[in-house]
């Protein structure tokens, strides 16, 4: 775990966060600066810093993810109007922390991405 790492500190519980699911591989939490009504983070417990560094070892992991995904959408109302899940992979895509992390947006409607 890098020492400077946010969210690799979140999960070691040493800043706080508003978490809404936790386990032994995954953490959601709600995002400090929210995009939509609805913005919760979904990581990976283990320092992944992007998609990029996933392997075919972490098919099951980014697939639980999913399911957090939907959990969440669920428990938070937007199951039936509608969220984005998303994740941005580098520099151009605009990643702020070197961690793996996912968004579950929602709750408002939302701008159309490309794609």
């Amino acid at each position: 775990m890098p020492a400077d790492c946010i969210f690799c500190q979140i999960v070691a519980g040493r800043v706080p966060a508003t978490k809404l699911y936790e386990d032994d591989e995954i953490t959601a939490f709600r995002d400090i600066q929210p995009q939509a009504n609805s913005h919760v983070l979904i990581i990976p417990n283990r320092h992944i810093v992007s998609l990029n560094d996933t392997s075919d070892d972490d098919i099951e992991l980014l697939g639980r993810i999913l399911r957090v995904a939907v959990k969440i959408a669920k428990e938070e109302g937007l199951a039936d109007t509608g969220y984005r899940v998303s994740t941005n992979t580098g520099r151009d895509a605009q990643q702020s922390v070197d961690h793996l992390h996912f968004h579950v947006l929602g709750g408002n409607a939302l701008l159309p991405r490309l794609g």
